[in-house]
Parts: C-alpha cells; sequence; structure tokens
C-alpha cells in the first residue's frame, strides 16, 4: 500500500507496504544534481555523495563502515543530471538503526579536510577508469555536444579541476545551501509501516530546518546537431547517434518507451537484429532513452570496425527512416508491450528497485504511477502514435554523432547525414 506525507520542516516521505517480506529498502534522494552545476563546481555534487559515508563528530569512517555491516544489509549511493540518492536495503528489525545512522550522515558529515584528501584520491581514478573505459566515455561526450553549454551537458564526475581544488569548506557550503527540506525525499518500500516510519524520520531529521533557496533550472533549447570525431588508439570505433526526445512527464512517454524498445531496447529489437544478428557488425547494439524533467534524449550505442563506421551509420539512419514510414505491425507491438510489462512487474520483485520507482515517480509526476496505471498506458499505444511520435523525433532534425577510436573526421561518410 502507497502512502505520502510531508513532515513539518517540509521533507517528503514516500512508502509502499509489500507483505510476506522481511526487507526494507531506504533511500535518501536529494533533487541536486549534475545539472545544477557550473564549470567552477562541476563534480561537488558528486564530491559530497562520496563524503558521505566519511565521518560525523559520533563516527569516524570506519565506524560508519562497521555499522553498516553489522545491520547485514547493502548500502551504497549515486549522482545523477537531477538528484543525489543514498540508499540501502536491510531487515525490517534493522530499520531504526539504519534511519539514526543515515540521518546522523545527512545531518552531521564532517567533510574533514584529512578525508577529502584522501577521496580526491579516489574520485581521480574514477575519472581514469571511466577513461579507460570507451564504454562509458562516449556517453559524457555524446552528453555535452547534444546540450552544449547547457548544464545538461555536465558530467556527473565534473572537471578535474574542481577535484583539485575541492576542500572541506566549499563542499559544507554546498550542502548548508542545497541539501534544504523542499528538495529532499525519503523513500522506502518493503516491510515499513508508514506512520512509524514518518515519525522515525520526523524525530532523526528534527535538526533541519524548513526553507533554503529553490534552484533555478532553466529548460534547454533544441540545437542544430553537433558531430565530432575523437580519434583515439582503441580495438574499436565506439558511436553514439542520437537526438533530443522527451521529459519524463511528457504525455507521450508511453509512446516513447515503446519506440525504443522497438528500435534498440532488447534482442528481438531492429538495429539488434539488423546491425548484430543479419550482418554482424557489432557485438552490443542498443537504444536508451534518458527522461529530465524538461527535456530529454535517445541514444543509439555501439561498438564496430573501423571498416565498418559507415556501414552502420547508414543501417541506422534506414531503420530510423523506416520507423517513421512504415507502420509497426501488430505482432511486433505486441512483443514490445508484453516486454516493456513484464519488465515492469519483474523489477517489482525487488525492493530497491521498488522504492527507486516510487522516488522517481514523486519527483517526475508528485504522485505515485501504481504498475497496472503504466501497464494501461503502455497496452493503449497504437501503431499509428509510434509514427507520428518517430515523424518528430527523427524527421525533423537530424542525428547528432560522436564517434571515440581509431579513425579521423574525413573517415566518415558525411553524406549519410542531411
Amino acid at each position: 500500500m502507497y502512502r505520502k506525507s510531508v513532515l513539518p520542516n517540509g521533507v517528503r516521505v514516500v512508502s509502499e507496504r509489500i507483505p510476506h517480506t522481511r526487507t526494507v529498502s531506504v533511500g535518501i534522494w536529494v533533487e541536486v544534481g549534475a545539472r545544477d552545476e557550473h564549470d567552477l563546481n562541476n563534480g561537488t555534487a558528486h564530491f559530497v555523495e562520496h563524503m558521505f559515508f566519511k565521518g560525523t563528530p559520533g563516527r569516524s569512517a570506519r565506524q560508519i563502515a562497521i555499522e553498516l555491516d553489522a545491520l547485514g544489509g547493502l548500502a551504497n549511493a549515486f549522482t545523477t543530471q537531477e538528484s543525489t540518492c543514498y540508499y540501502a536495503s536491510v531487515l525490517d528489525r534493522n530499520l531504526p538503526q539504519l534511519i539514526g545512522l543515515y540521518a546522523d550522515l545527512l545531518l552531521n558529515s564532517r567533510y574533514a579536510q584529512i578525508e577529502v584528501e584522501r577521496e580526491r584520491q579516489v574520485i581521480l581514478q574514477e575519472f581514469c577508469m571511466v577513461e579507460d573505459t570507451p564504454d562509458d566515455q562516449i556517453q559524457d561526450l555524446f552528453a555535452a555536444q547534444l546540450w552544449g553549454r547547457h548544464p545538461l551537458g555536465n558530467t556527473v564526475l565534473g572537471s578535474r579541476e574542481v577535484v583539485q581544488a575541492m576542500d572541506s569548506h566549499k563542499l559544507g557550503d554546498y550542502v548548508r545551501r542545497l541539501y534544504v527540506p523542499g528538495r529532499i525525499l525519503v523513500a522506502a518500500a518493503g516491510s515499513v509501516e508508514h506512520d512509524s516510519f514518518c515519525r522515525l524520520w520526523e524525530e532523526a531529521l528534527a535538526g533541519l530546518a524548513p526553507g533554503g533557496a529553490e534552484l533555478a533550472r532553466v529548460a534547454p533549447v533544441p540545437q542544430p546537431p553537433v558531430r565530432k570525431v575523437h580519434s583515439r588508439d582503441l580495438e574499436q570505433v565506439h558511436l553514439v547517434l542520437g537526438t533530443y526526445a522527451l521529459p519524463c512527464h511528457a504525455p507521450e512517454r508511453y509512446q516513447l518507451i515503446l519506440l525504443n524498445t522497438i528500435l534498440g531496447g532488447n534482442m528481438s529489437s531492429r538495429l539488434f537484429q539488423e546491425i548484430r544478428e543479419n550482418r554482424g557488425l557489432a557485438y552490443s547494439v542498443g537504444s536508451d532513452l534518458a527522461f529530465y524533467e524538461d527535456s530529454g534524449s535517445l541514444a543509439v550505442s555501439l561498438g564496430t570496425d573501423r571498416e565498418a563506421v559507415n556501414q552502420v551509420i547508414g543501417v541506422i539512419h534506414e531503420e530510423l527512416r523506416r520507423i517513421t514510414r512504415e507502420p509497426v505491425m501488430a505482432e511486433e507491438l505486441a512483443n514490445a508491450k508484453e516486454y516493456t510489462t513484464s519488465s515492469l512487474y519483474l523489477a517489482a520483485d525487488n525492493m530497491e528497485a521498488r522504492m527507486t520507482r516510487l522516488a522517481r515517480n514523486e519527483i517526475c509526476f508528485g504522485r505515485e504511477i501504481p504498475l497496472a496505471e503504466a501497464a494501461a498506458g503502455l497496452e493503449q499505444v497504437t501503431a499509428a502514435e509510434i509514427a507520428r511520435l518517430a515523424e518528430k523525433l527523427f524527421a525533423a532534425r537530424d542525428l547528432a554523432l560522436t564517434a571515440l577510436g581509431p579513425l579521423g573526421h574525413d573517415d566518415i561518410d558525411w553524406s549519410l547525414f542531411r
């Protein structure tokens, strides 16, 4: 059963009680991310996330680690373009201890300079890890091209210069300004009783005063497509081709999800079948959606041989033209609906996934989206609606391109693009 409350200081609490489970997944979601930064502080949200477990006046970093392990659960954190999340899954009997611990970390993290120095080195290694993983690096390069100077083009890691210059004062000031009650959401799914859950958080967060500055997010304006080749000595050429899509709350979101599934969302998708199965041009190929509060993107990603780059680009363009001109066949649409609906319900068996879905629905829609409502929304989509949306996304503008690997600008057949 879904419940929602707002604590006296403005922190929102959403929960879903799931019968017949002994576990509960809890997340503290702060609506602050990389898009809320600029050139001089990009990477701060991610640095704060790293420092969350590094000590309070009453707990050292080692004591925090020991306490989390003693709770017998799993704990982690992540930063995205629009939010930062600190989460854990534990047995229900350990929920009060988890709330006490996480509230202490949220309110009282010290950001001690000695810990900042240690974690700085960890984050710099994370930069190296991304650069050693071209599948990851190219996504950052593509986002920077697609969004340009808009903050959605910021990377979560930020810049080395910002990380090198980070100190305890900057981190503490960032949290004081931006970790405000109106941007904090606590979500839980599993063996949780909502009223007692709220009481525990109200007591634990009593030191968090109402108020705080609101973030002014500016919606991006679509720009002409940018296409860049980043020459690098790799075994493969990695490609991302994509365009702008829809915000998370768009009425056509169900059409977009099914369009993505048909285009490149699974093994039977058109791009996977044509590029991998029929032509053997890539090991992995697929399309992905990014949903933001005021915009979004759809991008096709793959790795291929240098000699096959233009052939692959041609196939992608042909599949996009086909999906705008030819109605999706009834069987293909039915299969996409079944796959996507099944994925929704299968994810619901995981408490962490369920908690995440609760939080994202609250952030995007301000309410719960029941699984049955989402399934009904998918079922109602028609082939004609998918064709209209494909026309809107792909016919009105051409694709942006990012290439990373052993090739140069002149190796691309630019006549494949309009």
